[in-house]
């Protein structure tokens, strides 16, 4: 009798399954971008540092790296795009105004929820801080700033929160778009590692950490962490209409640079730390992404409404 039913048809058509599997491939293919570009920087960067002759401490030094990352990244995504068939724009950049307006939102709406957030630790005495000095907060906010935007923040958002997100996005909805580009971004950590490995061990250097995330980090912490920022960079870059990408990009800047001084000032040489944190501070830095997402949640809905009028 099983034999005269009707085989089960596929509720979705072929076409459907395979656009879903080459948006797939190609979100796939946006983190192995960002994993190569990041294992290149940081392996062959330290030493073209040496062989220009520069200091490794210096601030010229951890540009090589940085410049490498961004150059290898952005090469590769715009190749991707022109091959299909697309203008780099359409990752989510814009012109020079709606850029700027997009950037400077996303540094506004985390760096006011890092504000809130850690300002009610400070009161309710999580954190305490270390007397500020100007000269030297200024020089790492120019130096965090330029290393941090061309290490990670714009080859980053531009592989994954661009080319990833927008492959998923025209394939899938948007909660499982964002899933799937934050998921990418959990992969890229550690398979950087083994790039950077060795890409170092070409090039005479050992001892380079490989492993699911950097060297030092506790796996757990980590990933949730990722977990966290991946969706609030997300949430930034769906909430303008024009130029979005940037928001992420600021976005992305503000975080590190928040986190570096408020956890890591002190070895940083920030110019302004905390010299105390209770056990429960860390949990601060997840809980004002996820103010800073719930606000661009907000306003993305606001823009919507907006624009249907």
């Amino acid at each position: 009798m099983t034999a005269l039913r009707p085989a089960r048809q596929n509720s979705r058509p072929p076409a459907l399954q395979g656009a879903r599997h080459r948006a797939a491939t190609r979100a796939l293919f946006g983190g192995a971008v960002m994993a190569l570009a990041l294992g290149i920087g940081t392996g062959a960067g330290p030493s073209l540092a040496r062989t220009l002759g520069l200091a490794p401490s210096g601030t010229a030094a951890r540009l090589v790296p940085a410049v490498l990352v961004s150059v290898v990244a952005l090469a590769l995504v715009r190749a991707a795009v022109r091959r299909d068939g697309h203008r780099i724009a359409r990752l989510g950049f814009g012109g020079a105004a709606a850029s700027l307006r997009a950037l400077l939102i996303g540094v506004a709406v985390p760096g006011t929820a890092a504000c809130l957030v850690l300002g009610l630790g400070t009161a309710a005495g999580l954190l305490r801080w270390s007397s500020p000095d100007p000269g030297a907060l200024a020089w790492f906010l120019v130096t965090n700033t330029a290393v941090a935007l061309l290490l990670e923040a714009l080859p980053e958002e531009t592989a994954l929160r661009g080319y990833t997100w927008t492959s998923l996005r025209g394939s899938f909805s948007g909660p499982r778009s964002a899933l799937g580009t934050t998921a990418v971004f959990l992969l890229v950590p550690g398979a950087s590692t083994a790039v950077q490995a060795a890409t170092a061990r070409l090039l005479g250097a050992e001892g380079v950490h490989v492993g699911i995330v950097p060297e030092g980090e506790h796996p757990a912490d980590y990933l949730i962490l990722l977990t966290v920022f991946g969706l609030t960079l997300v949430a930034a870059r769906t909430a303008l209409p024009d130029a979005p990408l940037w928001t992420a990009i600021g976005t992305h800047l503000t975080v590190l640079t928040v986190n570096r001084i408020a956890l890591q000032g002190d070895r940083r040489d920030a110019g302004w730390s905390t010299v105390h944190q209770a056990a429960a501070a860390p949990l601060l830095v997840p809980l004002y992404l996820s103010v800073a997402t719930a606000a661009f949640v907000v306003l993305g809905r606001t823009a919507a409404r907006l624009r249907r009028g």
